[in-house]
């Protein structure tokens, strides 16, 4: 497996994404989630990796940096193929992001997530993320679940 810097706009990234929003609209209503278009994830505020088996893309995850409330950058679209979860891939993923955040200066890694998604925010807990409340311009949805990280 390698994880590196992916065009979130290429239609393996496009399939990948709405295997993401379709999972996503299995568990919660439309207004509770929020999910970032490929397009936006291509900016320069952006940083969208993808995890290669092969030529085979089987996981991705993003970060947009904001400075809203300071300067934080947010996890986007971590999502791993049903087939190769369990494997360290969405681990691996968010390590190559949050390195990414280190290399930019930005040491707060936030991000927000569903009640209905116990086995993700475990393994955010693991990873050293703690519950806080809403940021940016979330509304506080009661089905969500806003976590922070503070990176050295």
């Amino acid at each position: 497996m390698e994880i590196r810097p992916a065009d979130p706009t290429s239609a393996d990234a496009r399939a990948l994404l709405a295997l993401s929003d379709a999972f996503a609209a299995e568990l919660y209503p439309p207004e509770s989630y929020s999910l970032e278009s490929a397009e936006s994830l291509t900016l320069p505020d952006s940083y969208f990796l993808g995890c290669f088996q092969g030529p085979k893309l089987v996981g991705c995850g993003a970060v947009k940096v904001y400075a809203d409330d300071g300067v934080y950058g947010e996890m986007k679209r971590i999502y791993v193929l049903e087939a190769y979860r369990r494997r360290g891939i969405s681990r691996a993923l968010i390590a190559a992001l949050e390195a990414h955040l280190l290399s930019r200066g930005v040491h707060i890694a936030r991000l927000e997530t569903g009640i209905e998604q116990p086995e993700a925010i475990g393994m955010y807990e693991g990873l050293g993320y703690a519950q806080r409340p809403k940021f940016g311009g979330y509304a506080g949805h009661p089905l969500s679940v806003f976590m922070e990280k503070r990176l050295s």
